[in-house]
């Protein structure tokens, strides 16, 4: 921990030295709601978000909160080690090439839908869920847009791996927006005097929004689960084509950063928020991508309780989408990439937003949180495709 603001109801503990004003009032705005418990964990990846930081974790006393989870419900990455310890640069280009053909990105979905055990079993009465489950089979096994990736990898640990950072497409946006409008409607019934401009309105988890909010959103953490393990199967694939090789998906690490969980911190039990930030228990295996023109870890949580046992999800932005189109300048970001032998898709200016210069150097984070994950391999990027 690097600092800890002591102005507000209860104390916010950051892991960076500087935060931007946006992200700083969020976070005080979460510090001074009835209902947080003990104190707020700010990230070193922090960023502003709608209603609650990105890079932040908030522990809360019977309520949920819709936009202190988001409208990217379950997004996390997964990693698989492979049985290669090398690989030609043209069969990565090949493979590359591959990946970009079998994995839609964007705003693409596969045109056919994808079998029914791709998909999470849908077994309570679940409206947004029931009323998208069919086009979600479209959506699983895609990348989506954003910071979302699949990317190739060098190991320290001497392997090549594989990583894929997404989401839970459409139908996490559509369960975020229909609760986070539906509490809105509520804020009477539930007797809210939260700033309608926080963008912070909740139900109380025992009540029947709060439970079916929980039961959807439960359900978008599996979806994009499963719609991550679809895509590694798909990259195994490929790779059992075009090399000897193949991925270790027994071995696959997941982690999330967009979800509630229940959870015991401070001897009280608490509904614990993390928007845009990982779990790190003691001895939970963990990933944290940089940006796609640098490294990133697979760590060993140590179950830090001044974090809520969590950690930052990434780099974290330096720069908004906006911001990195407008400034970055596009050669330089394409030249920091090509100088590295990396394969990337940066073509053109609506492509920098996803550029290296637009994100936090992810060294100086991982020392940031130096007593929150130990680092037990570093993966150097050689292709990245971008959604």
């Amino acid at each position: 921990m690097i600092k800890i603001i002591k102005t507000e109801k209860i104390p916010i503990k950051l892991w960076l030295s500087r935060i931007e004003p946006g992200a700083l009032e969020q976070a005080k705005h979460l510090a001074n709601l009835p209902f947080a418990f003990h104190h707020i964990a700010i990230m070193p990846d922090a960023h502003v978000g709608y209603g609650m930081p990105i890079g932040g974790v908030l522990a809360a006393e019977g309520v949920i909160i819709p936009n202190a989870v988001g409208v990217d419900i379950g997004c996390g990455m997964c990693a698989a080690k492979t049985t290669l310890k090398k690989i030609s640069k043209d069969k990565l280009k090949e493979i590359f090439e591959e990946i970009r053909k079998i994995i839609p990105t964007g705003f693409s979905h596969h045109e056919k839908q994808q079998n029914l055990n791709a998909m999470p079993e849908l077994i309570n009465d679940l409206p947004v869920i029931k009323s998208q489950f069919e086009r979600a089979r479209r959506q699983v096994g895609t990348l989506g847009g954003g910071n979302h990736f699949a990317e190739i990898q060098r190991g320290s640990d001497g392997y090549i791996w594989v990583m894929v950072h997404s989401g839970s497409r459409n139908i996490g946006k559509r369960v975020a927006d229909y609760y986070n409008k539906l509490a809105i409607r509520l804020r009477k019934k539930f007797q809210s005097d939260i700033p309608l401009k926080w963008q912070l309105d909740f139900f109380p988890a025992d009540s029947e929004e709060g439970h079916q909010y929980f039961s959807e959103m439960s359900y978008c953490v599996d979806f994009a689960l499963a719609s991550r393990k679809l895509m590694l199967g798909n990259i195994d694939g490929i790779f059992r084509t075009k090399t000897s090789g193949e991925l270790l998906l027994d071995e696959m690490i997941n982690i999330a950063h967009n979800y509630v969980s229940f959870e015991k911190h401070f001897e009280k039990d608490v509904i614990v928020h993390r928007k845009g930030a990982t779990q790190a228990k003691k001895g939970q295996l963990g990933i944290i991508p940089g940006s796609q023109g640098s490294r990133s870890f697979i760590v060993r949580g140590k179950g830090n309780p001044e974090s809520f046992k969590s950690c930052s999800h990434g780099a974290g932005r330096k720069i908004g989408r906006n911001e990195a189109r407008r400034t970055l300048i596009l050669e330089e970001e394409i030249k920091k990439l090509d100088q590295k032998g990396i394969l990337h898709g940066i073509r053109g200016r609506r492509d920098l937003d996803e550029a290296p210069g637009a994100y936090k150097d992810i060294n100086e984070v991982m020392e940031s949180q130096a007593d929150l994950v130990e680092v037990l391999a570093v993966l150097e990027p050689l292709a990245v495709v971008k959604g």
